[in-house]
């Protein structure tokens, strides 16, 4: 899918392209390709004169290369940017191309991003550019804004942990943790420790993109001080990710101990059990002795008394357990 934004009376106006006809008639400040065929390519190419890379959205590629600047001036930014999808979250690799000396794009340049899946942090830009007129002045700024919304996202994202773990805090310090609750509240934390990490790492990356920017020496004296108010964003959802970490572990370790404590009551009660049926068991074995004369057919109550004898043996640890609240 190719589409194409260009400035309408200070705000974005989307395009979405179907020819290479269509595309020549536009003068866009972004050009967003999701998942291009080889055809959208190929219009990029004869009409910009832009190669995409192959390897534009690879996971693997080494870091130092995920931040250059060509010969020519063009600016390459690969960036990952966070889905929070209850069933999988996950990153996106969004490979960014701000392209300024073609004659072509004229002054003011053409960012383009290229990318597999939707982000939310785009549809977030695409809805701010709609409603607040002025918000983007050229393409350095759709870029900037597109790492701003990134880290509100972020913290947004963070809101929602607290929330959830506020949730998961009432279960487990309510006190009757039950193995299958136990196992759900175990889950519903690793889930929220997969997705902080995730925050952690985008965040960080983030801040790698917009610190590259700020050391090209491509932004404005405005441009420069957004910048740097995004990073002090990101240094305090630093601090957020790591209180969350703490809690995490904090939750994790209580429930783990929850379980603990369910089991050991359960070996406490083999425990309690062994322990009473000793002196029956020792009454038992004495008289299932060889003896050359069975006492038990010398005594009519033979049998009676020892069964009545091993009643009451075991009768009394269990009393005296009970008493000293052992069996609770």
């Amino acid at each position: 899918m190719l589409n194409i934004f260009t400035l309408a009376n200070g705000r974005l106006v989307q395009e979405e392209i179907e020819s290479l006809e269509e595309l020549a008639r536009f003068q866009p400040i972004w050009v967003d390709l999701e998942s291009p065929t080889l055809d959208e390519k190929r219009w990029i190419k004869q009409h910009y004169g832009l190669s995409i890379p192959e390897d534009a959205m690879d996971e693997d590629i080494e870091e130092s290369a995920r931040f250059y600047e060509e010969d020519n001036g063009d600016l390459h930014i690969r960036s990952d940017f966070l889905i929070d999808d209850h069933d999988e979250p996950r990153s996106v690799r969004v490979a960014f191309i701000l392209n300024q000396h073609n004659a072509e794009l004229k002054s003011r340049g053409v960012l383009f991003s290229i990318h597999d899946e939707d982000v939310p942090v785009f549809r977030l830009l695409r809805l701010r550019a709609r409603r607040a007129p002025g918000l983007i002045e050229n393409a350095k700024a759709v870029l900037l804004a597109l790492f701003d919304a990134d880290a509100e996202y972020s913290a947004d994202t963070l809101e929602d942990i607290y929330d959830h773990l506020e949730k998961v805090s009432k279960q487990v310090l309510a006190g009757n943790m039950t193995d299958e609750l136990a196992g759900e509240v175990l889950g519903a934390i690793a889930r929220h420790e997969d997705l902080n990490g995730r925050i952690r790492r985008n965040v960080m990356d983030t801040r790698r993109a917009v610190s590259f920017m700020m050391r090209s020496r491509m932004l404005n004296a405005e441009q420069f001080e957004e910048a740097r108010q995004i990073l002090r964003d990101i240094e305090s959802l630093d601090n957020h990710t790591a209180f969350l970490f703490e809690k995490i572990n904090f939750l994790m370790d209580a429930t783990v101990g929850f379980i603990n404590i369910n089991q050991n009551k359960i070996i406490k009660i083999f425990s309690v059990a062994s322990v009473a049926l000793l002196p029956p068991t020792l009454i038992a074995s004495i008289y299932g002795m060889n003896f050359k004369f069975m006492p038990e057919l010398d005594w009519a109550w033979g049998y009676p008394y020892v069964l009545a004898l091993m009643v009451a043996s075991a009768v009394g640890p269990m009393l005296y357990f009970r008493r000293r609240g052992w069996l609770k």
